[in-house]
C-alpha cells in the first residue's frame, strides 16, 4: 500500500508540474541559496545535479489543517463489475493516496472507518511513523474480500453523525462512499453532511461506483440474477427491460445529491473505479485551496 500510495502520488505531482495546473503548491513553495547551518535533509539535489549549486526547499508556512479520511467498508463496497479492483481496494488505495499527499504537505491526518458502525477511529498526525500505521491499516481493511454470505450494510448516515460528535477542532472531513444506503435513509444522510457544517467541519464527498455497471447498467442482454450484497434479496431480470429507467434514476440520484451538497458547500465528486485516482486528487486539492 506505501509503494502505491507512493507511485500514485509522485505520478501525479509529476503530471501537474507539466499541466496548466503547476501553480498548485504540492510540496514546497520555492527554493534559496543553501547557506551554513541549513539542514541537508532540505538540500534539493536534482537542483543540484542540474546547476552545481546548493538550494535549499524553502516549504510554505504551516497551515496546521486536521483532515479526515472517512471510508465505507460495508459489504456493497465489495463489488467489482468491469472495473479490475473492487471499490472497496479503489476506495482504501484513494485513502491511502490521499494520507501520503496529505502528509508530504505536513498536514495532520486521521482515518475513520464504518460499515453499520464505526469501527476504526485513528487521530491525525503528521509524522512519517503515523503515516506507515495508517498504510498498514488501509492495507488490512481492503486486502480481504467480504467472507461468503457476511453482510455489513451501510450507515454513512449514522457513521458521519457520530464523526461529526467526536471531532471537536475544526477539520477537512474527506467521504470516500458508494452511497448504496436504503434510500428512504438519504435525508437523514444529508441531515448528517449538515451536522458537520454546523460544526464547522469543510466535507468533500466522494461517490465511488462502477460506472459501466452501477451508472449506466451495460449488462448484456440475458437474464441475470441481481443480489443486493447488504441485505441478500434477489431479483430476476433482463437488463434491457430496465437499463433506460435505471439510468435515469441513477443521474437523477447523483444531480440532486449533489444539487442539495452545493447548498451546504459540500464538494460531491463522482468517481469511476475504472478511471485514475489523480481526477480525485486534484478535486482534493482544488478544495484544499479554496480553503486558503
Amino acid at each position: 500500500m506505501e509503494l502505491r500510495a507512493r507511485l500514485i502520488v509522485e505520478g501525479f505531482i509529476t503530471g501537474l508540474h507539466k499541466s496548466p495546473y503547476h501553480g498548485f503548491s504540492v510540496e514546497f513553495a520555492e527554493h534559496r541559496p543553501y547557506n551554513a547551518g541549513d539542514e541537508l535533509r532540505h538540500v534539493d539535489w536534482k537542483v543540484y545535479a542540474k546547476s552545481d549549486r546548493y538550494y535549499v526547499k524553502q516549504y510554505e508556512e504551516e497551515t496546521n489543517l486536521r483532515h479526515y479520511v472517512v471510508l465505507d467498508t460495508s459489504t456493497s463496497m465489495g463489488y467489482q463489475g468491469e472495473a479490475s479492483v473492487t471499490k472497496l481496494q479503489y476506495g482504501t488505495t484513494l485513502a491511502a493516496a490521499l494520507h501520503y499527499l496529505m502528509v508530504r504537505q505536513r498536514d495532520a491526518t486521521g482515518l475513520i472507518g464504518f460499515d453499520e458502525r464505526v469501527h476504526t477511529l485513528v487521530p491525525p498526525k503528521s509524522t512519517g511513523g503515523h503515516l506507515r500505521g495508517l498504510l498498514a491499516r488501509l492495507d488490512n481493511l481492503g486486502g480481504e474480500p467480504p467472507k461468503k454470505n457476511e453482510r455489513r450494510t451501510t450507515a454513512v448516515a449514522a457513521a458521519l453523525h457520530e464523526v461529526a460528535e467526536r471531532i471537536h477542532r475544526r477539520a477537512f472531513v474527506v467521504v470516500i462512499t458508494d452511497l448504496f444506503e436504503n434510500v428512504a435513509a438519504h435525508d437523514e444522510l444529508i441531515k448528517a453532511l449538515r451536522h458537520l457544517r454546523y460544526r464547522g467541519h469543510e466535507v468533500l464527498v466522494f461517490h465511488v461506483l462502477d460506472a459501466a455497471t452501477e451508472r449506466r447498467f451495460q449488462f448484456a442482454d440475458v437474464p441475470y440474477v441481481f443480489r443486493d450484497l447488504e441485505t441478500g434479496e434477489e431479483v430476476t431480470l433482463q437488463p434491457a427491460q430496465l437499463r433506460e429507467s435505471y439510468t435515469e434514476a441513477a443521474t437523477l440520484f447523483a444531480d440532486t445529491f449533489r444539487r442539495r451538497c452545493r447548498e451546504m458547500a459540500v464538494d460531491f465528486v463522482e468517481l469511476d473505479t475504472a478511471r485514475p485516482y489523480a481526477e480525485a486528487l486534484l478535486a482534493y486539492l482544488n478544495k484544499r485551496r479554496r480553503l486558503f
